[in-house]
Order: structure tokens, then sequence, then C-alpha cells
């Protein structure tokens, strides 16, 4: 039979690593195609944080997070560590996250992924007075633009076409392709009727702040300060069902509040840009093959989405295991044609 043709819907962080992961372990057995109406620098990705902090999701065992973040944190840690890094816009970031109460747990299941990670000492927590507990480790943080551009960039070189295309419904492309991946994020709600799946509004400030060095994490994760390469990501924001993506004043104000009373020196940050982001959100990552069939014929569905806050933390570990799901796919194609032959 002819190599399949695999279609990756949805051009964000979560549609380009898939299609880059799939290039990588499957590259002689199938033509790949990423589809998408918006590219960097107009996608949800490219207002996020890019800090690999684990969000946890309620509907999928922790078991199987841990292994998605250890999976990356393994591959964006390598990459740090090569000539790759500044292109690619990836370094180590230090910090705390401090907490005004007790944990129940005080030590996450990430921990022994991150490096150093340990209680913070008394002598830390000053710095923190409203806080008791706390967190220090070190981890890693993506620029979030020059990361997509950088994977945009692999994927051409791994011979993947890219198209500007609006994908209304996923069977208009059952005649030009074998296999899609549907890593369309927010848009798989109206694409696919996934009602499970909602935006969370998050809305950040970038400021020129270039003497924070260390990131710094209220414990809920909603007041957070992460120092980049250019600028100093402030938040930010958790706006359930909110599909506005104008910038608030108000908001920005009371982020701007937030951050300062966890690092005061943050009164003399400079150039405050507003950022605002729909995060894909859902009790747990939709990651699963589905059969679409019309009229006799069919059409072989990977789902990657709904990885709300926690994209970054996650994005290589569930792009394999998608990638895992279209090799089986093609396994099933190739076993249909070897049928059919006889």
């Amino acid at each position: 039979m002819a190599a399949p043709r695999v279609a990756v819907v949805g051009a964000g962080l979560i549609g380009l690593s898939t299609a880059l992961h799939i290039a990588e372990v499957i590259p002689s057995c199938c033509s790949i195609t990423l589809l998408s109406e918006q590219f960097s620098p107009n996608t949800t990705s490219d207002v996020a944080a890019g800090m690999l902090i684990p969000h946890t999701y309620p509907g999928t065992p922790i078991h199987v997070q841990k292994q998605w973040f250890k999976e990356t944190f393994t591959y964006l840690f390598a990459i740090s560590n090569s000539a790759e890094a500044s292109e690619a816009g990836i370094h180590l970031v230090s910090g705390w996250q401090v907490f005004k109460n007790p944990l129940e747990a005080e030590v996450p299941f990430w921990s022994d992924i991150v490096l150093g990670f340990r209680l913070m000492s008394a002598a830390e927590l000053q710095k923190f007075p409203q806080h008791s507990h706390g967190q220090a480790f070190t981890t890693l943080k993506c620029e979030c633009p020059p990361y997509l551009m950088w994977l945009e960039k692999r994927l051409k070189a791994n011979g993947v076409q890219i198209h500007t295309r609006k994908v209304a419904d996923l069977w208009e492309l059952h005649s030009e392709y074998d296999i899609v991946v549907n890593c369309a994020g927010i848009g798989a709600r109206q694409l696919v009727g996934d009602q499970q799946l909602f935006p969370i509004r998050g809305q950040v400030l970038k400021v020129h702040a270039p003497w924070v060095k260390n990131f710094i994490r209220d414990g809920d994760g909603l007041t957070y300060i992460y120092p980049g390469i250019h600028s100093v990501t402030l938040g930010g924001t958790r706006e359930k069902e909110s599909w506005c993506l104008s910038p608030d004043p108000g908001t920005t104000r009371d982020i701007f509040d937030r951050c300062c009373s966890l690092e005061p020196s943050l009164q003399r940050a400079q150039d405050i840009r507003v950022k605002v982001g729909l995060r894909p959100s859902r009790s747990c990552v939709r990651l699963q093959k589905e059969v679409l069939s019309q009229g006799g014929a069919k059409l072989l569905v990977v789902h990657n989405y709904g990885h709300g806050a926690g994209g970054f933390s996650v994005h290589r570990g569930t792009a394999k295991e998608a990638a895992h799901l279209v090799g089986e796919c093609i396994a099933a194609l190739e076993g249909s044609s070897s049928k059919a032959k006889l």
C-alpha cells in the first residue's frame, strides 16, 4: 500500500510537538502534513509562561502524569545543554514555590524530576513574611515564540508539509488523509463537539525587570513571577468559561499588585505589556483513538488536546503517546490492506 497520509490539525505547542515526534519515530512509514488557521505568534501557546511546573489533571492517573512530565523534562534538559538552547529558547531557572498554610504532602509527585528539590530554609522564608512553608528547586523555562519557531523549523527539516487552512470538520479531510491527529486545543470544542472542554482565561503581564533572576510562585499557582531571557512574566488569572481575549485594566493592576507583594522590586518594572490566552481545559487530556465513519468510508483519528495550563510541562510526553497511537493506526491500515489483497 502507499504510505499512509497523516494530517495534524493545530499549530500550537501540542500540534507542533506531536507532528515532530511522529516525523522522528515514524519517518519512512507515512507522509505528514500540518494544518492550521493560526501559527506563531498568534496561538494560545505564545501567551503561555512556558514554565515546567506540572498542573494536576484530576482524571489522569498520577503515574501517567509523572511519566509525561519526566519525558518532557528530559527532552528539554538535553536541548538546554546543547548548541540549540539559545535558538530554541530553553534555559534553567531556579526559584521558590511558597505557601501560606502547611501542605498535606510536602513533596509533590514531580520532586525527583526537577533539579535539587528541597524544602525552603527558615532564612529563605524570611523573604516571604506572609508565607510559612516553601519549596526550592531548579526547573526549565521555554521562551514560547522562539520555541514554537524552533519546532516549526525542525518540522520542515524532517519533511513535514505545513499549510494554512481552517478545518471546520475532521471529516472534510477523509478523502485527502488516512489518519488525522486532532491537536486543535480550545478549537476542539467546536471541531469535534467536546462539551467537556472549556476555556480558562489567562491574563499575564510581560515586563522589563532584568534584575529578577529567580522564579517565585505562590502555592495556589495563581500568582507567579517567571523570569525569561528578554522579559519577566507576571501572572495571572484562571477565569473558567470566559472567552474574552481583551485585556482587563483592573486585572492588570491586580496582577501587578499581587506580584509586587511577592517581589517588591517589581515596582520599578518597565515596558508592561498585557497578553491574554484561553487555556483548553478538561478534567483529563483527551489522548485516544477514534474511528469516524460515513457511508462505509472510515477515517482514523487520534485526539491529543485539553492540556489546560499544563501543556508545556507534559507536551513531549503526550506527543510521544499520540505518536504511538498513530503507529497503531498505521499498523491497522497495513493489516486491512493485506487482508484486501488476500
